[in-house]
This record gives C-alpha cells, sequence and structure tokens, in this order.
C-alpha cells in the first residue's frame, strides 16, 4: 500500500519522493480553450455514440453521448480535413451520460472526445485531458495507431520506471491518434436473405481477409486483402466448390498495434487487439477509411449471403488494445478506466484473464452494455450471423470465478436478436478455472480442443487407446450430453489459425517461429505433431506421399465425425507457414494463402476430397445427426444406431476400449436417426462403416455380416491420392480386406 504523502505526491503530477515539483496542468494544441464555435445543443443520452439524424425543427445534425461514469466534464473534439480541432464541451448529464445535438455536423465528420477528472492512478483515476480519446460506439475509424509516446497518459520515459505510470503526460495525442467518423445508418437489409443454416447442417471455414484474399491471382489487385476482395467472385467461387456453408472472419473490429510489435517494424496481423467494437477495420477497406469501410463491409456479407454462405465474425470483448497499466491511452481507460476495466485490490494493476494486460469488466452495467449493443449492431446493421468469442471464460467471470450464470451468459441467453445467431464460446482463458470445454449452457457451441487433441494422437500414434477417440467421433457425449444440448454443440477441428497449419503438422514436430523475432520462445510446445521422417519441406518422395496420406486421414476424418466441422483456409490444399506456429506478426508470404498450389496435381487432389467430403456430409443426414447416439438396438434384428468393431470384424468388448490404439471401425446407421423432416417424415438415410488404421502396416479388416450388412461399396480410400467416382469397389459381407497402412476407408452399405 501506498503513504498517504506518496499518493498525494502523485495527485499533483509528481513521482512519490522524487522532490520534483508538480507538473502544470494541461496546455493542449499549445493554446488555451476557446468559445466553442458551433452550437451545442442539449441532444439526447441514447443512443450512445455519434448519429446523424434531424434534430428539433427538422435541422439535420449529428447527437453525440458518451458514458463517462465519474468524469468531470467532457469535450467533443472535431477536427477538419487539415487536423485543426474544434472544442465543444457537452454540458448535458443524464444517468452518467454526456450528450449533446450539434446542428450541421454529417457524416465523414471525424471526431473524437476528452475527458476531464481526477488523476489519481493509485486509486485507478486515469483521467487526462491532453489524450484524444476514440468513442467507444464510433461506427468508423480513420487513421493509423501509432504508438509514440504522446498517446501515453503517462510519462512513458519517466527515470524511475516502478513508478512511471503514475506521472501523468500532459502532451496533447491528437496529432496521433485515429479519429472517429460520423456515419449515416440508412440500411434496412430488407433485400437481403440470410442463409439461416442449421448448426447439424453447418461446415465452417475460418479464414483471414486479408489473407485470404492478397494473392488471388482472380480478384483485382487493388481489391486484395479488402473486403472488397472477399466479395470478388472469384474469392466466392472457391468456398462455394469446397461447399462450406459459413466463413468464420479472423477480427475485423478496429484493432491497433501493439508496442512491441512496432517497434520491430511489425504488425498484429491476426486482429486480436481491439479498440473499436463497432468499426470494420479500416486496413481491410478498398473504399476509403472515412465511412466507406461500413458500406463495403455490408456488401461483403450481401455477396455471401447470395451464395448460401453464412458470416460469423471472431471478436475479442475479454480485453483491449490498451493493455495494462504501461499502456496507451486509446480510448476507455481516458473514458473511465475504473468503470470498464477490471482492476486488482491495487487499483493500480489490472486484473488481466486475458494474457493481454488487461480484462473488461463485464459485470458493471456500462460494460456489459457496450458488448451487448456491439453484438446487436453487427446482426441488425452490418448483416453477420454469428460470433465466435475469443477466451469466452473470461467473460463468464463475475467478480473473479467463470460462472454459467453470470450476467453476460444470462443477458445473451434472453436476448431477442442475439439467442437467434450462432454462438461459439472458446471456452477457457489463461485464469485460474478457466477451462471450460463442455460446461457452457444451451445455445452455445464450443471449440471443441479435446478433439483436436484426440484425433492429433491417434493419426500420429501417441494414443494410449481409443476411448477417447470414440467420444469425439460420435460427438463428444461426454462434454455435450446434458441440457438439452445437441452434438452440433461441438465445433470440431483439428487446426485453427492458432498453431501449425495442416500441412505443418505432418511436417513439423517443432515450431519455427524465428521470424517473429522472439527467439522461438512465443508459441505453443505442445504441437502433437509428427514430421513423418523429416523435419520440413524435403524431396525424398516417400516422406512427400506419407505426408499427404496423412493430410487425406486427418480431413478424412474430421468431416466424417460427429459436431460441427472447422477447417482452416487453405488447409484444403497445402498451405504452410514454414513450421511457424504462432504466425500472429506476419503480414507476409508466411500467412497469405498460395493460391499457385492449386496448379500442383497432388495438392489439386486434395481439394478435390476436401470437396468431395463436404459434399458426402451434406448428402447424409447420417453423418450430421441432430441428435447423439443412444449405442442401443431399435429393432428385434439388434441393429443399433451406433457400434464399433475391431480388426476381427467383432464388436468392440471394454476390454478393447482399453487395447493400444491402432485400429478402429465405427458403423454409422442411416435407418435409426431420430426426428423428423420438415413434412414429419422420419429421416432415413444410408449406412456407413468407416475404418481408420493408424498403424503403419496394413492390417486385415473383417467386414460385418448380418444384421449390419449384406456387402460393402467402397466410398473413400485415403490411401490412394485420386479418388475415382462413386460407385466404388464392393466386398461381400464376412470377406476380409487389407486396409493400408495409415488409411481410412469409408464404406456404404448395400444390400
Amino acid at each position: 500500500m501506498s503513504s498517504a504523502a506518496e499518493q498525494e505526491a502523485v495527485r499533483e503530477g509528481r513521482a512519490p519522493g522524487s522532490g520534483l515539483p508538480a507538473q502544470p496542468a494541461p496546455v493542449l494544441n499549445g493554446k488555451a480553450r476557446t468559445a466553442p464555435a458551433l452550437p451545442v445543443w442539449p441532444g439526447a443520452p441514447t443512443p450512445l455514440g455519434a448519429r446523424f439524424r434531424t434534430g428539433p425543427d427538422g435541422v439535420a445534425g449529428t447527437n453525440f453521448a458518451l458514458w463517462a461514469g465519474g468524469a468531470e466534464s467532457v469535450e467533443l473534439c472535431l477536427f477538419d480535413d487539415g487536423g485543426a480541432e474544434t472544442r465543444l464541451p457537452l454540458a448535458e448529464l443524464t444517468h452518467e451520460i454526456w450528450h449533446g445535438f450539434v446542428p450541421g455536423v454529417r457524416p465523414g465528420q471525424r471526431y473524437g472526445f476528452r475527458v476531464h477528472g481526477r488523476w489519481d492512478p493509485w486509486t485507478g483515476a486515469r483521467w487526462n485531458p491532453a489524450k484524444l480519446l476514440l468513442d467507444p460506439y464510433a461506427r468508423a475509424v480513420d487513421g493509423d495507431f501509432g504508438l509514440p509516446p504522446e498517446v501515453y497518459g503517462h510519462v512513458r520515459d519517466w527515470p524511475q520506471q516502478q513508478v512511471a505510470d503514475t506521472v501523468r503526460d500532459d502532451r496533447d495525442s491528437a496529432p496521433y491518434v485515429p479519429k472517429g467518423v460520423v456515419v449515416h445508418d440508412d440500411d434496412d437489409w430488407s433485400d437481403d436473405r440470410r442463409p439461416k443454416t442449421p448448426w447439424a447442417d453447418s461446415v465452417i471455414y475460418e479464414l483471414h481477409v486479408r489473407g485470404f484474399t492478397k494473392l488471388h491471382p482472380g480478384i483485382p489487385e487493388e481489391l486484395r486483402g479488402t473486403y472488397a476482395g472477399l466479395a470478388h467472385p472469384a474469392a466466392i467461387e472457391h468456398l462455394t466448390s469446397l461447399g462450406v456453408t459459413a466463413v468464420e472472419l479472423l477480427p475485423v473490429h478496429q484493432f491497433a498495434h501493439e508496442d512491441h510489435l512496432l517497434r520491430r517494424g511489425m504488425k498484429n496481423y491476426w486482429g486480436y487487439n481491439s479498440i473499436g467494437y463497432f468499426a470494420p477495420h479500416a486496413g481491410y477497406a478498398a473504399a476509403g477509411t472515412t465511412g466507406e469501410q461500413v458500406g463495403e463491409f455490408k456488401r461483403m456479407v450481401r455477396a455471401l449471403h447470395t451464395a448460401g454462405i453464412e458470416v460469423i465474425l471472431d471478436v475479442v470483448y475479454n480485453h483491449t488494445a490498451e493493455a495494462g497499466e504501461l499502456g496507451p491511452m486509446l480510448s476507455l481507460r481516458g473514458i473511465d478506466n475504473r468503470g470498464y476495466y477490471r482492476l486488482q485490490d491495487d487499483a493500480r494493476r489490472y486484473a488481466d484473464y486475458t494474457g493481454c494486460g488487461n480484462t473488461l469488466h463485464v459485470v458493471q452495467p456500462q460494460v456489459l452494455r457496450l458488448i451487448t449493443d456491439s453484438l446487436r449492431y453487427w446482426v441488425t446493421e452490418m448483416g453477420v450471423d454469428g460470433f465466435r468469442f475469443d477466451l469466452a471464460a473470461a467473460l463468464a467471470r463475475s467478480m473473479h470465478d467463470v460462472d454459467m450464470l453470470s450476467p453476460f451468459l444470462a443477458v445473451i441467453a434472453q436476448d431477442p436478436v442475439l439467442r437467434r445467431v450462432k454462438l461459439i464460446a472458446e471456452p477457457w482463458d489463461v485464469g485460474s478455472g478457466g477451462y471450460q470445454v463442455g460446461a457452457f449452457p444451451p445455445l452455445w457451441t464450443e471449440w471443441n480442443d479435446r478433439y483436436r487433441n484426440a484425433v492429433r494422437d491417434f493419426w500420429r500414434g501417441a494414443l494410449p487407446d481409443v476411448r477417447d477417440l470414440g467420444y469425439r467421433l460420435s460427438g463428444s457425449s461426454d462434454l455435450y450430453a446434458w441440457g438439452g444440448r445437441r452434438p452440433y454443440a461441438s465445433v470440431n477441428f483439428v487446426t485453427a489459425h492458432d498453431g501449425f497449419t495442416l500441412r505443418d503438422l505432418v511436417s513439423y514436430e517443432r515450431k519455427h517461429n524465428e521470424a517473429n523475432g522472439e527467439g522461438n520462445r512465443d508459441g505453443t510446445d505442445d504441437n502433437r505433431a509428427w514430421n513423418c521422417g523429416a523435419e520440413g519441406e524435403t524431396e525424398d518422395a516417400r516422406v512427400r506421399g506419407l505426408r499427404r496420406r496423412q493430410l487425406r486421414n486427418l480431413l478424412t476424418s474430421l468431416l466424417l465425425s460427429t459436431g460441427v466441422p472447422m477447417l482452416v483456409a487453405g488447409d484444403e490444399f497445402g498451405r504452410t507457414q514454414r513450421g511457424n506456429n504462432n504466425a500472429y506478426c506476419q503480414d507476409n508470404e508466411i500467412s497469405w494463402i498460395d493460391w499457385g498450389l492449386l496448379d500442383d496435381p497432388g495438392w489439386r487432389a486434395l481439394f478435390d476430397l476436401t470437396s468431395r467430403l463436404i459434399a458426402l456430409r451434406h448428402a447424409h443426414p447420417v453423418l450430421r445427426r441432430r441428435a447423439f447416439f443412444s449405442g442401443r438396438a431399435h429393432s428385434v434384428d439388434g441393429l443399433r444406431d451406433l457400434a464399433w468393431f475391431t480388426e476381427r470384424g467383432a464388436e468392440m468388448t471394454e476390454r478393447d476400449w482399453y487395447a493400444p490404439a491402432g485400429t478402429v471401425g465405427m458403423y454409422l446407421s442411416g435407418r435409426d436417426i431420430p426426428g423428423r423432416d420438415a413434412r414429419g417424415v422420419p429421416v432415413v438415410d444410408d449406412s456407413f462403416l468407416a475404418v481408420l488404421h493408424a498403424g503403419d502396416r496394413p492390417v486385415s479388416f473383417v467386414l460385418p455380416g448380418p444384421p449390419w450388412a449384406e456387402g460393402y461399396e467402397v466410398v473413400v480410400d485415403t490411401s490412394r491420392e485420386e479418388q475415382g467416382e462413386a460407385p466404388g469397389v464392393v466386398h461381400r459381407a464376412g470377406t476380409t480386406v487389407t486396409v493400408p497402412a495409415r488409411a481410412v476407408l469409408l464404406l456404404r452399405v448395400v444390400g
């Protein structure tokens, strides 16, 4: 705890015990404040943000409203094209919201706020009117986030670094920070048709707007790396030919770059460093950044919807780009630090459940309102279809512990807009008790990392037995069969943006992140990877052939599993990051998709197999069940909806589940699918037997006889580079087939 003298010293703007005089009151832009040049009418406290509308007497203008709970006063700052600033006091205060209507201010106007209040970091108060602050509700942002010393609320280079965050910096930040932009919301989406793909029918494709389009030869060069590029027919044609039903976009909220990256001449490529929860990231706009990015994003959504593809946003509401106490002052910190962030008992410090320096205080009503207003905005006004919540466990914390009855989850559950869209949790954070896979309530689906781990371990020969694999392939009922949840609560994935690409997973066993400039210390060491006998790229034909077979095995396992499959862009044709498993700062060819791979017959064959498997999934409801398997016989012949077989052709016993993993047969009955179609007719489908063999030698497998089948037709054989067209070879039930080493056979029941 600090002494009273220390706290008083800091309130006066000097370091405790420094003996230095207090800093003078801030002088902004080198001149005293002048009387406002424009009238400010009272306006309204709602909605928050800047809204262009018709005011009193039919006068057009913009209403500005900012929640700043403990502030003493707020100034609205308007900027002309040359950067000249006009400051207008917002004199009206309603329920801690400062507001005013400025006649004549139209769309395209750039603006920010200066918020006045106490500077007392020892108690969490960090108001500093020298810093121009971004409106948390800004619909568009113009300008780049650099991090010179002027954008920090404290004196960054103070000699006594242990107290540097307590010494106020009075230099004006306005010339160095982006501004919000007034946007006219005039789109009612009446001409849009959302695909509304049921969860069970969904196939998700995770992509980066810039990385997916940057090198695409069919997209005009001026549109590459942008929302307009993703809306281009060449980009959409790839998605539709692959057969995915939704794109999950890495963060497109306005984000900033971390200081340690800028110092190394790098940027945050992934975008998990949000600062504007209503604004599409301006760096992905081809049309312009003074509001044009909003319309461009909407046109992208419309184009994807027209193609039958939903848009899911990866959103980062757990922390902001302002980092810890030594971070910059860009928005929320200067508006009301104590109102927006979780602070420790020592209020100078931030509670950090995210590993990024701060955590939003979601229990606070104004923070919860910010998040839910943002979510509703992206649904109702920007047209998106769902969200994947980064580190969702941090949002579910009440005061400290993760709480599935937390205010955030309760508000989402009852919200008439949000409860109808797709909600995906990354069900963990970095805090104590943060791992919550399987714990989120109904309405939510989850990234299932236990699926990822089990499938990776099986195919690299590291799974001790097949118990866990059985659960993962059949929908993870051990995790999700409670509270009315369904198999599609599990979002199954083998790779994601974070970690190795699929090709790198079978080409590297160790991370190779030297290009990140962090001494290869960043990124996980738990890759569960197998390089097939050589580390990295090789000319060895045997190793290269084995790697491609392993890719076919992994993709086939994923797309035959019960649950919702998620692919990562480029994995379907062999994208590589050269062994980098943490390419968050690589805005270059390491991360951008190399579309030239599709010209290689081998990688084209992998794409063809992937699209064929997705088409097979769409055609067969037995592969996308809406209810968990029962494992029980539903008829007198003893045939069950799900059965497991050893290579002897016998059903697995309890002992077999504990035997070393190597080969497993999974029988899916199309005769016993629960539920009915839209006309009330029972759903009936083909039945399938999938044989997964991870051993390094061929195995003889006896095909189960009646009542399971009279015969089996080979549909997929991953030992083959080219799959050919169905119908394939037909085997009589009871015969023995040879399953090649490290292969999947998918057989359709006939007769």
